[in-house]
């Protein structure tokens, strides 16, 4: 095996559940979610030399599975829907998160998402992040405030207190 395989299978074998469980939470879909991130393991591995050189090769692979489901959503935009034969609802069942946590992170707004997912899942930095999504660090900080009230506020559970007298 020569040494570009090895490192790709290395960083395969160490990043497919993260990578998986990140694009996952953005789509809401885990078989869609599969389809693309095989996709974009499939474009790393044809571009390894460049991949591997990256700051940040996992978000590289995260980027490159939603923009392949922004492709896929772009040609299904164009189809027509048979009634009862759309795809499925999203499971939570094999991404190791919670369906109320998966629930809480498609109710964000689309950046607000991809904020959390490559910065909370796949612990990236403020800057790395912002250089993978293409705007400004102070910008990844709002979205991600943002993000963190609307999901600490939707996931806490309330509590009521009844006084008896």
């Amino acid at each position: 095996m020569s040494r570009d395989n090895a490192e790709f299978a290395e960083f395969f074998a160490a990043s497919w559940d993260a990578c998986l469980r990140a694009v996952a939470a953005t789509t809401g879909n885990m078989t869609l979610a599969e389809d693309q991130t095989a996709e974009a393991f499939a474009r790393a591995w044809a571009s390894w030399h460049k991949v591997s050189r990256h700051p940040a090769p996992k978000a590289w692979v995260v980027r490159a599975a939603l923009n392949a489901g922004a492709s896929w959503w772009h040609r299904r935009s164009k189809e027509t829907a048979l009634s009862g034969h759309d795809i499925a609802a999203a499971e939570s069942q094999g991404t190791g998160l919670e369906a109320a946590v998966l629930t809480a992170l498609r109710r964000l707004p689309a950046r607000q998402r991809e904020v959390i997912v490559l910065r909370v899942l796949l612990d990236l930095d403020i800057d790395t992040t912002a250089r993978q999504l293409g705007i400004a660090s102070g910008t990844v900080r709002a979205h991600l405030s943002r993000a963190m009230t609307a999901l600490s506020s939707e996931l806490t559970p309330t509590t009521t207190t009844e006084t008896n007298r």
